[in-house]
């Protein structure tokens, strides 16, 4: 099961509705679930108070509560640690006096997105960039966060970098001009995010796996790129995989397309061509719309993932949004049918 944002712990505080939505989808034959993005112990990590934190006694408590229900439902679960980086305020009214976390002070260049123009007009004034304190404060939230994940009994962690949030805005030259050791070349941009996941496996130990979403698209710019060929999309994921990532979580809007002219191979059959590590494919899979697109999107046939699976282009595959249709989605595509979506009725509920 893929991260989704479902906004229904009140206080950052997942309570006995959220682990009962997870629990089914364990119960309902889903081996593995990546929870929703999930607030780093940082000030400025996500803009909205209903998405779960993973930081205070309560917000622990309910942690707990999920893990234990996963895990006696058969399943296993991670957490998605999040930080929002430059888009602090896309999701709602923020502190003023908190700054949002930027590279560079810059909110990226604008090209094909959804925000509407007042957000992009407000967002797109420069902040301040980041200092090395502020940096040190962040690599220390992420630790902290993974510490309490393996505290409450979570099976690994997963890292929210890609879609243009803190992470992959030190990887993207339209928010990174900086010129040190956390910017520059392609190489020094990744700096940041490799020593994110080096801490945190410092932090968690060997055995535990991390995985790490990365994209091409950000919500700025559905056509932005940190990659323009294998060789650069290589330096990037090796130094992360060196780090300490197990999964490489390539998100792409339509996992099928191909990711670079002159080769059918995905963004995922890529990041595994490049690095021999695990991959997983996610976007729109058995839907013909990607989650922006207009209109309903209709069921697709699974006949294309389930080949590149058996070609061993990837290694895993992760549903999202087929999840909020049908608790029991794992069992129901063994049968050969893919369930409908309706975004109005099954994202606007937990269920």
């Amino acid at each position: 099961m893929s991260p989704m944002t479902r906004e229904h712990s009140p206080g950052g505080v997942p309570g006995a509705d959220v682990a009962a939505y997870y629990r089914r989808r364990a119960e309902g034959g889903t081996g593995l679930i990546i929870t929703e993005g999930v607030a780093i112990d940082h000030p400025s990590a996500v803009d909205s108070a209903k998405v779960p934190r993973l930081h205070g006694d309560a917000a622990m408590a309910g942690w707990r509560g999920v893990v234990d229900a996963v895990h006696a439902a058969g399943g296993r679960i991670v957490p998605q640690l999040w930080h929002v980086g430059p888009l602090w305020g896309a999701m709602g009214a923020v502190d003023p006096e908190v700054a949002p976390m930027r590279p560079s002070g810059l909110w990226g260049e604008p090209g094909r997105t959804v925000y509407p123009a007042d957000y992009i007009a407000k967002a797109n004034v420069p902040t301040r960039a980041m200092t090395e304190g502020d940096i040190e404060e962040v690599i220390a939230a992420y630790v902290r966060s993974a510490r309490n994940a393996m505290a409450v009994g979570f099976d690994g962690i997963a890292i929210h970098a890609g879609h243009g949030y803190l992470l992959d805005s030190f990887l993207w030259e339209s928010t990174n001009v900086r010129d040190d050791h956390w910017g520059g070349d392609l190489r020094r941009r990744t700096n940041f995010p490799a020593e994110v996941v080096r801490a945190i496996r410092r932090e968690i130990g060997e055995r535990p796996p991390i995985f790490y979403r990365f994209s091409q698209h950000k919500q700025q710019d559905y056509s932005a790129r940190i990659a323009d060929t294998p060789d650069e999309l290589s330096v990037v994921l090796n130094a992360l995989v060196d780090a300490g990532v197990d999964v490489l979580d390539a998100s792409a809007r339509r996992f099928h397309d191909p990711a670079f002219a002159g080769s059918d191979l995905t963004l995922a059959g890529w990041a595994k061509k490049l690095t021999g590590a695990v991959s997983m494919a996610v976007g729109s899979i058995g839907l013909n719309k990607s989650l922006r697109d207009p209109g309903r999107p209709e069921p697709a046939d699974l006949d294309g993932l389930l080949r590149r699976l058996d070609d061993g282009e990837f290694d895993l595959a992760a549903i999202g949004r087929l999840h909020l249709a049908e608790p029991g989605l794992a069992r129901q595509l063994r049968t050969g049918m893919v369930p409908a979506f309706d975004r109005p009725s099954h994202e606007g509920r937990l269920h």
